[in-house]
C-alpha cells in the first residue's frame, strides 16, 4: 500500500481528528487486527457481534501504533497523547470508505465475481486469464467479505493493471455494500444456489441479492452470467442498461462447450465462440469447472485479450486449497474439498466422484445455513449419493437426512454408515475403507472435515 496521508484518512472517512500525532502524519497500511498495528498502520476499532475491538486501542498503541479510528460514540481512555485518534459515525463504514478511496487512485479495470457455488475458483479462473496479459490483483484466500475486500484493495499499488475481486455475501444489500468500495465495469454471476437461503429466504431472494452486482451499471458495464441457470437465463432477452454476455452447455448462450474430454486430473474441451469451436485445457476436473473456464474466456474476451493468451492462462490455472485437490497416498486418492457445502457444490463433487473406476467413497458433512431448506437440502445429497457414490460414510446431525434418502433411492444399506461426529467416523474408517478407495470428503466449513482429510492423508 502506497502512504496516505492523516488529512485523507480523516477525509475519506468524514471523521474529526480529536487528537494529532506530531511525529506521524502519513500511514502505509489499514489493519483491524490490534496485534498487527504498528507505527505506519491505522487501527481501524471495529464492532463485531461478539468482540468489540475498541478495547484493543491501548493494545494498538503499546504495539507502537500512531493513527486510531473509533467510534464517536465510545468513550475509551486513550493511554496516550501523541496519537492521531479520528473519530467517526461507524468503524465499519469508515474502513470501508477509506479503502474506497485508496482504489480510486489506480484507473484500471475492476472485476466483480459472486455467486452461489464456487465463486472461489470461478475468481482464480478469471485471475488466470487476465493474469497472462496483465498484473492483476484478486482477494487472497476468503477475503471477500465487508472486511476483506478493503483489505484487498489496499494491496493496489502502480505496479497492478486489473483487479479480479470475489464478493460474498449471507444477507441482502452486503454485495450492494462491496460493490459501492469496488464498482466493477465487469460483473461475473456463476450460478444461483441455496447457499445462504436461510438468510434470504428463496432462491428469488438469492438472485435478487446477487444481482447486486449490477448497481452501478451502465451501458459501457457488462454482466456476464451462467445461461443454462434457471434463474440467471431469465435476463436473457431483456433491455437492460447493460451488456450480457452468458456461457454454458445451451446453444443459446453467446460462448458454449460442444463437448469435453475428463481424465482424473486434468479436461479437455471445445467451445463454441464466434461461430469458430475452439479447444481448451484447464488442469482440473468437473463440469462445474467448465463452467467456470467459460465465464473466465468471456472476462479475457471483453478486456481485449487474445485466445491464444485465455488458453495459456487457463493451462496455467491454481486452484485454491481444499476446493477439489486431489491428493494421492499409497492406499487411497482424496479429492479434499471440504471449504464448504451447498446441495449443488455437493452435486457437482459428486460427479467428479463418480468418474473414478476405483470404489468411490463419498465421506459427506452437514450443510449449513439452510434453515427450513435444511431437511430437503440433505435429501436431495443423499439422491445424488446413492447415484454416485458406492460408499456413503454421513457425518453430522442433518447428515442422517441423506441416510434416510440414500436408502430410499435403492442404496444398499451396508454400504451406508453414519456418525454424529467426525471423531467417531475416524475411528472407523479404518474398518470401512479399502487399498485403492478414491474418497471425497466434503461439508460445511464449521464441520471442519480437514482433520478428516489429515487423518486419510497422513
Amino acid at each position: 500500500m502506497n502512504y496516505l496521508s492523516i488529512e485523507e484518512i480523516v477525509s475519506a472517512s468524514k471523521g474529526d481528528l480529536t487528537s494529532k500525532s506530531e511525529e506521524v502524519k502519513s500511514i502505509n497500511e489499514l489493519v483491524i487486527d490490534s496485534r498487527l498495528a504498528n507505527k505506519n498502520s491505522a487501527f481501524f476499532a471495529l464492532v463485531g457481534e461478539s468482540v468489540d475491538a475498541h478495547k484493543f486501542i491501548n493494545s494498538a498503541i503499546e504495539n507502537g501504533c500512531k493513527t486510531i479510528v473509533k467510534n464517536k460514540d465510545n468513550n475509551i481512555e486513550i493511554n496516550s497523547e501523541n496519537v492521531n485518534v479520528i473519530e467517526v459515525e461507524n468503524t465499519l463504514f469508515a474502513f470501508g470508505d477509506v479503502a474506497k478511496h485508496y482504489k480510486e487512485k489506480f484507473d484500471i479495470p475492476y472485476i466483480g465475481v459472486t455467486g452461489s457455488v464456487g465463486k472461489t475458483s470461478t475468481r482464480d479462473m478469471i485471475y488466470a486469464v487476465v493474469s497472462s496479459k496483465y498484473k492483476t490483483l484478486k482477494n487472497m484466500k476468503n477475503l471477500n467479505t465487508e472486511t476483506g475486500v478493503p483489505m484487498t484493495l489496499t494491496n493496489l499499488d502502480e505496479s497492478y493493471e486489473c483487479a479480479v475481486i470475489e464478493m460474498g455475501m449471507s444477507g441482502f444489500h452486503e454485495i450492494e455494500y462491496l460493490v459501492n468500495i469496488v464498482n466493477p465495469k465487469i460483473g461475473v454471476i456463476s450460478n444461483i444456489g441455496l447457499s445462504h437461503i436461510e438468510m434470504l429466504g428463496s432462491r428469488e431472494g438469492i438472485f435478487k441479492a446477487k444481482m447486486e452486482i449490477t448497481t452501478n451499471f451502465d451501458e459501457d458495464s457488462t454482466l456476464i452470467v451462467n445461461g443454462d441457470d434457471d434463474m440467471l437465463t431469465t435476463l436473457k432477452g431483456q433491455d437492460l442498461k447493460y451488456n450480457l454476455k452468458t456461457f454454458g452447455f445451451g446453444k443459446d448462450n453467446t460462448i458454449y462447450c460442444t463437448d469435453f474430454n475428463m481424465n482424473d486430473n486434468d479436461t479437455t474441451f471445445n467451445a463454441m465462440i464466434d461461430g469458430k469451436v475452439e479447444e481448451f485445457y484447464i488442469p482440473t476436473v468437473g463440469e462445474h469447472n467448465i463452467y467456470n473456464a467459460m465465464a473466465a474466456i468471456l472476462v479475457g474476451q471483453t478486456l481485449g485479450i487474445s485466445l491464444d493468451d485465455i488458453k495459456r492462462g487457463l493451462k496455467n490455472f491454481e486452484i485454491t486449497k481444499s476446493r477439489m485437490d486431489v491428493i494421492k497416498t499409497d492406499d487411497y486418492a482424496v479429492i479434499d474439498s471440504v471449504y464448504n457445502a451447498s446441495v449443488d457444490s455437493m452435486n457437482a463433487a459428486l460427479k467428479v466422484l463418480n468418474r473414478y473406476e476405483t470404489r468411490k467413497v463419498a465421506i459427506l458433512g452437514d450443510m449449513f445455513e439452510m434453515g427450513s431448506y435444511a431437511e430437503f437440502g440433505h435429501r436431495e445429497v443423499g439422491k445424488f449419493a446413492s447415484q454416485y457414490a458406492d460408499i456413503l460414510i454421513a457425518i453430522g446431525n442433518d447428515a442422517k437426512f441423506m441416510v434416510e434418502e440414500a436408502i430410499k433411492n435403492g442404496m444398499n444399506k451396508e454400504n451406508i454408515h453414519y456418525f454424529e461426529t467426525k471423531e467417531l467416523a475416524m475411528e472407523s474408517l479404518k474398518d470401512i475403507l479399502q487399498k485403492g478407495d478414491t474418497i471425497l470428503v466434503k461439508g460445511s466449513r464449521g464441520m471442519y472435515l480437514e482433520k478428516v482429510v489429515e487423518f486419510l492423508t497422513k
